[in-house]
């Protein structure tokens, strides 16, 4: 399996994750992003287009030499896992999204749910050019450090957890890479993702400051074969706030193809079309 990570981690964010995926038999491997830790970070806005951020995954993939393979991913990762489920059906065997929308979903959630528009002003911050970087960046990445503490329940980020990801963002071009990623999605003309046909499972926390729930259910709405799982006090970094929930689920979702391929077997879960749980 592949894990993507989100703004404004790297491969890291999956440390709560990782060992205890691989010790139920499954090779799992963490990408950084384009732009983040030490992948490339090219300069130009346009190379954070989507298509190019998918073809990424894809190129990572063919070079590893898997056809098929499950994807798993967080808020930015989770955006980018389902244009590749959507552009590349075939090469995904199953798709875990935490926190993160399908993308044709948010004109809709946007018109009808008012918190939601005032949930995604940061993006309208994030896309100006030169502002972002400068006061992002000012003593230190205090307003960065403050996001992650400010929108994760109490002790969810401590302080070493927190300096090893200002390490990350000091290096060169690294903010304006993630930030990028912002300005990208909204110069560009949309293209439609579609229906996503493998298996998908979405697992969100109900407290998350930036995307509201309805994201998530518009989002399921978009799939032949999915279901939700909700955690109703965790926020937008589930994944660290609930490891043993999110760890157990993906193993339970991802165990049905695992077994097929010869690993040991593991308790199946029925997936039903638009039921959320």
């Amino acid at each position: 399996m592949l894990l993507l990570h989100g703004f404004p981690e790297f491969w890291w964010a999956w440390r709560k994750q990782a060992n205890v995926l691989a010790a139920a038999g499954f090779r799992v491997l963490m990408l950084d992003l384009r732009g983040y830790g030490r992948s490339d970070a090219p300069p130009s806005v346009s190379s954070y287009r989507l298509p190019l951020l998918v073809e990424d995954i894809a190129a990572f993939a063919s070079e590893l030499g898997w056809k098929q393979f499950s994807l798993v991913g967080h808020d930015w990762g989770g955006i980018i896992a389902w244009a590749v489920a959507a552009w590349h059906p075939d090469m995904i065997k199953r798709l875990v999204v935490l926190n993160a929308p399908h993308l044709d979903v948010m004109p809709k959630v946007l018109r009808k749910t008012p918190l939601q528009v005032v949930c995604s002003a940061y993006v309208g911050f994030f896309r100006l050019p030169f502002l972002p970087e400068f006061f992002l960046s000012l003593g230190d990445f205090r307003m960065l450090r403050f996001a992650l503490i400010s929108t994760s329940r109490r002790g969810t980020f401590g302080s070493d957890a927190i300096e090893r990801y200002a390490s990350e963002w000091k290096r060169p071009g690294r903010l304006s890479a993630m930030l990028n990623y912002y300005r990208a999605l909204t110069r560009e003309k949309r293209v439609a993702l579609g229906r996503i046909v493998p298996p998908v499972l979405i697992l969100w926390g109900r407290r998350d400051h930036a995307l509201s729930f309805p994201l998530a259910s518009e989002s399921l709405l978009q799939c032949v074969d999915g279901r939700i799982l909700t955690q109703r006090h965790a926020t937008h970094w589930i994944h660290i706030e609930e490891p043993e929930w999110v760890n157990e689920n993906i193993v339970r979702f991802l165990s049905f193809d695992h077994a097929r391929d010869g690993a040991p077997d593991q308790t199946a879960v029925v997936e039903r079309s638009g039921h959320s749980g």
